[in-house]
């Protein structure tokens, strides 16, 4: 005897008298309907669109954006991920996108047009960099860099009636240089431009920029935020306190009636102008969508920031103060070290913690960084920082290689400088295997 199952139970098929659909119709429509739950976890709402539930809901969703309709616009999975950002880093409002990359493009295109101008760090992440100089270059977009970014005079003389943005680290990668937030956040601020910092390096634990005048935060949310390593993302954090008063005729894009006649940005959002224009014009035309899969495992990974963050950066500073004590090493780079440049910044702005990722540089040059890294067991290779896996990379030879040799030493980077990302392994461990490295190092150069 052959027994035909389906879907519906026996009481269900009993009272069914309607036609029953075709089995292609039935693989797509049947059991869509779950039963309403509370989950105690973030729910991954893993889809391209949402239905509306009446007619008008569309209407409404289209001219004030109630609801959700398309998660390329917003999902709510994203949008708690968002909520909890914006609140550890004290700000008003977040965005997140598809990558750290994506992060400041969508910043910096929500400020800047044709003819005008960013001032920067020297001492910044390299694809921050190649994105001023290189790609918004070939739009009109000038910019120059900054090299003593602790000096607010030489910021205050790089900036042009044309400049639209001040953009650096709060700890910079790789040097461990530590911004004057405040400092830097009030000469923007005489201009009527906002200072943007990325603030990747630090995380909302250790610093939050908002709270020192800087306006807009950007993270690498694939970094710490994250904290395993198995996704990319980015997020754009805005004090929500943009001034039309004070900035509106340098923003007109922001100021500006619809051209339907409708009301300006900054009549809709008031403070939050800055990042409303990022969410609904720039982020979602240009595409920079984060995956709802992505933006779960950055939100799983949040909840754990602390701990994991607290544990990289004792864990750091325990090895950056051995490894200044090792023949083998000409310098450590980090911020909790008393040989910091500014450790005066660094007890200011860094009171909880200095992070997790810093330099040294090796005396044998890059033969001897060859060697450490080729000798290591347990710390990984790769390009990559903020993960539960202490990392290792020779900055001259992979991310600094577009620079000039006096690009990198203005820097930091020179042949011997390796950057150590500390993972959440036990610290005796961790040295066992430098030791290795610096075994290997002093052979090099024998």
């Amino acid at each position: 005897m052959t027994v035909i199952l389906d879907s519906t139970s026996v009481g269900e098929r009993a009272h069914d008298t309607a036609p029953r659909q075709g089995f292609s119709t039935r693989q797509v429509h049947a059991g869509v309907r779950a039963a309403a739950a509370t989950p105690r976890t973030t729910p991954i709402y893993l889809t391209a669109g949402f239905s509306f539930d009446e007619y008008d809901a569309a209407e409404a969703h289209f001219r004030d954006g109630a609801g959700y309709a398309y998660t390329r616009i917003a999902n709510p999975t994203i949008d708690t991920v968002e909520s909890r950002i914006a609140e550890l880093e004290g700000g008003a409002e977040a965005l997140l996108v598809a990558s750290g990359q994506a992060a400041l493009a969508v910043a910096l295109l929500s400020l800047v047009s044709a003819g005008g101008h960013v001032v920067a760090s020297t001492h910044i992440y390299e694809g921050t960099r190649g994105l001023l100089a290189d790609n918004l270059g070939r739009f009109g977009v000038s910019s120059d860099f900054v090299t003593d970014i602790g000096d607010p005079d030489a910021w205050r003389a790089a900036i042009r009636p044309q400049t639209r943005a001040l953009v650096a680290e709060s700890l910079s990668n790789a040097r461990n240089d530590v911004l004057d937030i405040a400092a830097i956040a009030e000469v923007a601020h005489e201009h009527g431009i906002p200072l943007v910092v990325d603030n990747t390096m630090a995380t909302p634990y250790l610093l939050r920029p908002l709270e020192h005048g800087a306006d807009i935060v950007i993270h690498s949310a694939s970094k710490f935020l994250a904290g395993q390593g198995a996704v990319i993302g980015g997020v754009i954090v805005d004090d929500g306190r943009f001034d039309i008063d004070r900035s509106g005729s340098l923003f007109p894009h922001l100021v500006e009636r619809h051209r339907l006649g409708g009301p300006s940005v900054a009549e809709r959002a008031a403070g939050r102008a800055r990042i409303a224009y990022a969410r609904e014009t720039v982020a979602p035309r240009f595409g920079s969508t984060l995956s709802p899969f992505n933006a779960f495992l950055i939100g799983q990974g949040i909840e754990t920031l602390s701990l994991r963050v607290g544990r990289q950066s004792d864990s750091a500073l325990l090895i950056a103060r051995w490894l200044e004590g090792r023949d083998e090493v000409e310098s450590v780079d980090y911020a909790g070290l008393a040989s910091h440049p500014r450790p005066d910044l660094a007890e200011r702005y860094l009171p909880d913690g200095h992070g997790a990722v810093f330099t040294f540089t090796l005396r044998g040059g890059a033969a001897a960084a060859r060697a450490f890294v080729e000798a290591l067991q347990l710390l990984t290779h790769m390009t990559h920082i903020g993960d539960v896996r202490s990392l290792v990379l020779h900055p001259a030879s992979t991310s600094h290689v577009n620079r000039t040799p006096a690009e990198r030493l203005e820097v930091g980077v020179r042949p011997g400088t390796l950057r150590l990302s500390v993972g959440i392994e036990d610290a005796a461990d961790l040295r066992e295997d430098l030791a290795r490295g610096l075994a290997a190092a002093r052979e090099a150069g024998a």
